[in-house]
């Protein structure tokens, strides 16, 4: 397959003038005094889009700070707790005047949106873990009932919107525990596996929906969506992202696989359509993430778009991106509704943008792509024992990939001569010839987990033109089996054993990690102490989850190796022990353990940590969603001390999503250099540009008050960077 990302040149690229500015819908902004920012996404169709124009392109420029919210949660240097930097990915909402969002320690707070004061601030209970990511919160009212539902760890809180005190009469004393309903007919313990929500869910009417952040690895709770009654916290109903006998797909996974498969799980959000009824969403692979021999088949519903009936969770419609996932190509942003003319017709459709760089366009009543996708067969071997790789998969003609598919030796990185040399060795050795290879031994290069898309979202506006976003980073990925590994792991001191078994899947077995996905720990001592590590692996902490299911002598043998704190009670590791879980362990908190696992799952990066492919790394996109023709691309975010060296702008990768105005304006952060821009949406052309006092890796919003238009951002850095804690407002002077 052709992929489109290649032979663009990028800034070259600017065919704007295909835009027809007067084909906009008409909406009136010039006499509103106050529109908020009231949903995840804008609306409930999740299109980041708003008709404000008083900021536009004639005055964007003249944009200034208008105020800050420090979240004032500064490290304490004495404290035996784990500190991690800063980091908020929270969108907030605005409704009646009064922002909201939440902090890096996940308190909930409400400031006057125009001025960043503060109103109150809700802190969770001491006790809960509070590790979870949150990208943002739900607003709920009915009368005088106005409440804020947000997620912390396995709970999820109702919260007075204006006194920000806890609705005790919401679930068990005004939470909900987020296990609920996922234990049906399982062999395990669902209770004591990671169950989080890093994006919050919907509401329909009274009904309040939401999907999961779960392990992907084989000690994965279920990704079933539930709804809630958004009053008493009721449990309304549930679906099974793994059907149960009886169930439409049952057929599609080995008998028993509901009992034991884990993820399957929506953790990226979903957005609803009132009038049809309907809630839609993406989901992500099963667990384990790259090793499927225990379930064959095509595996519905995993890393499918699908449809359900808002009120009573009925499947209306699904449509699945990959059969049988062994790539961990889970759909990472919430859909987004729209309508657009094809054919001659005007069509409401659901748009999902994936992690390799896809955009599926269908129909919101059907299913159906509006454009072609063509069923090919793909590669079945090299694949590892008792794997069954399925034999054909999906390939969309239209609108082609924003990211790379495969990695060629003409793609390898020419920054300089000594960067595409380290690359080129490291390339032989791997297969790279098809995006859906089969995971193997010998190691294959993939594009698809940094993105293409990612969690952050992208904008459609009234034309139906639609603004992605993209990474485009290669990564190495080698298995081994649970055999060879034991092998190796009888030379070994016990937690050198655990941490093997447990987090060199992501953090490498020479504990150096990939950058900001999975950080080093070689000096983690220097960091936390002892305490401090075993809190964060028995709480889990972003996209890591709880270990709390290990036993906690193996917790503290693993804190002790990562520390150098070994002593001789720490042995040598008999070939004949057992350091995964024993059967007892494995029925009571594992649903099972995978023939294989990921020996390297890492970046493929230069000898400098910059990607192994040519620039550039990151862009944002215009594509009309009309007919699929993209209208522009260009490179999104640089790296200073590369312009500084002449290398022509590189792009960043890029985490947090674009908003659109009426103004003609895309505003997105989210790039490493830690700035926010706006962008010209006809042209693609960069119109201003404000340094960040740290990331802003999150969605920023945009909504007037009082008759003044403000954007705001969440700079709370960190993701290799260093940490923030501000919510920064701009505004016209």
């Amino acid at each position: 397959m052709k992929y489109f990302f290649k032979p663009l040149a990028l800034g070259l690229l600017v065919l704007g003038s295909c835009l027809n500015p007067n084909r906009e819908k008409s909406q009136a902004v010039s006499n509103i005094k106050n529109l908020d920012y009231p949903v995840y996404g804008g609306n409930k169709a999740g299109n980041r889009y708003s008709p404000l124009n008083q900021i536009n392109l004639d005055n964007v420029k003249n944009l200034q700070v208008a105020w800050m919210y420090d979240t004032s949660e500064k490290p304490d240097p004495s404290s035996t707790k784990p500190q991690r930097p800063k980091a908020i990915q929270c969108q907030p909402i605005v409704v009646n005047g009064i922002l909201y969002g939440t902090t890096a320690e996940l308190k909930l707070f409400a400031l006057k949106a125009g001025t960043g004061e503060k109103l109150w601030i809700f802190e969770p209970q001491k006790d809960e873990q509070k590790f979870n990511t949150s990208r943002g919160v739900v607003y709920w009212e009915s009368g005088a009932d106005k409440r804020i539902l947000y997620s912390v760890g396995s709970k999820l809180y109702a919260i007075n919107a204006l006194t920000g005190t806890n609705i005790t009469s919401f679930g068990q004393n005004g939470t909900i525990d987020l296990h609920e309903g996922l234990q049906t007919n399982l062999d395990h313990d669902v209770s004591k596996l990671s169950v989080t929500a890093s994006t919050p869910g919907v509401v329909f009417k009274n009904t309040f929906i939401i999907g999961s952040s779960v392990s992907e690895a084989g000690d994965a709770a279920p990704g079933h969506i539930r709804a809630f009654d958004v009053v008493t916290g009721q449990l309304k109903w549930v679906f099974h992202t793994i059907p149960q006998p009886g169930e439409y797909g049952y057929n599609t996974w080995p008998p028993t696989a509901y009992k034991y498969i884990g993820a399957t799980n929506n953790w990226s959000g979903l957005v609803v359509d009132e009038k049809r009824g309907t809630v839609y969403f993406g989901t992500g692979s099963p667990a384990s993430d790259f090793y499927g021999g225990d379930r064959e088949g095509e595996n519905l519903f995993a890393t499918c778009i699908m449809a359900l009936d808002a009120e009573t969770g009925k499947r209306k419609w699904h449509y699945q991106t990959i059969h049988h996932d062994l790539w961990d190509r889970d759909h990472p942003s919430p859909p987004n509704l729209a309508t657009v003319k094809h054919n001659g017709k005007k069509v409401d459709v659901v748009v999902q943008a994936t992690k390799d760089g896809l955009v599926y366009v269908l129909d919101r009543d059907t299913g159906t792509s509006l454009f072609p996708v063509e069923e090919r067969p793909v590669p079945t071997s090299p694949a590892l024992p008792g794997e069954h790789p399925f034999p054909t998969q999906k390939f969309p003609l239209k609108p082609a990939p924003f990211a790379h598919q495969v990695f060629t030796e003409a793609d390898i990185t020419d920054i300089s001569p000594e960067a595409h040399a380290y690359v080129k060795e490291r390339f032989a050795d791997m297969r790279t010839d098809h995006k859906f290879m089969p995971p193997t031994e010998k190691g294959t290069i993939l594009f698809g987990y940094s993105g293409g898309a990612e969690w952050g979202g992208n904008s459609i506006d009234p034309n139906g033109i639609f603004y992605q976003n993209a990474n485009d980073d290669p990564w190495i990925l080698q298995m081994v089996s649970q055999e060879d590994r034991r092998k190796e792991m009888a030379s070994l001191t016990k937690g050198n054993g655990f941490y093997l078994a447990n987090c060199a899947v992501c953090h490498g077995r020479d504990r150096k990690g990939s950058g900001s996905d999975f950080p080093s720990l070689v000096e983690v001592g220097n960091k936390y102490n002892e305490a401090g590590v075993q809190a964060i692996l028995e709480t889990g902490r972003g996209r890591m989850p709880s270990f709390s299911h290990i036993p906690k002598e193996n917790r503290a043998a693993i804190v002790r190796f990562l520390l150098n704190k070994e002593t001789v009670a720490d042995k040598i590791i008999d070939e004949h022990s057992e350091t995964g879980p024993t059967e007892t362990a494995k029925k009571e908190s594992f649903p099972y353990v995978p023939q294989y696992v990921n020996k390297v799952w890492r970046k493929f990066t230069d000898q400098n940590g910059y990607p192994a492919i040519k620039p550039p790394w990151g862009t944002l996109n215009a594509i009309d969603l009309n007919t699929g023709e993209y209208l522009w691309r260009v490179p999104l975010g640089e790296y200073p001390e590369l312009a500084k060296k002449g290398v022509p702008t590189t792009g960043t990768e890029s985490y947090g999503g674009p908003v659109v105005t009426g103004g003609g304006l895309v505003f997105i952060a989210g790039t490493r250099d830690e700035k926010i821009r706006a962008f010209d949406r006809k042209t693609g052309q960069v119109v201003w540009e404000y340094q960040l006092p740290a990331g802003g890796f999150a969605t920023p919003i945009t909504y007037m008050v009082d008759g003044k238009q403000y954007v705001v951002i969440a700079a709370g850095g960190a993701r290799g960077l260093k940490g923030g804690g501000n919510y920064v407002a701009f505004a016209l002077p």
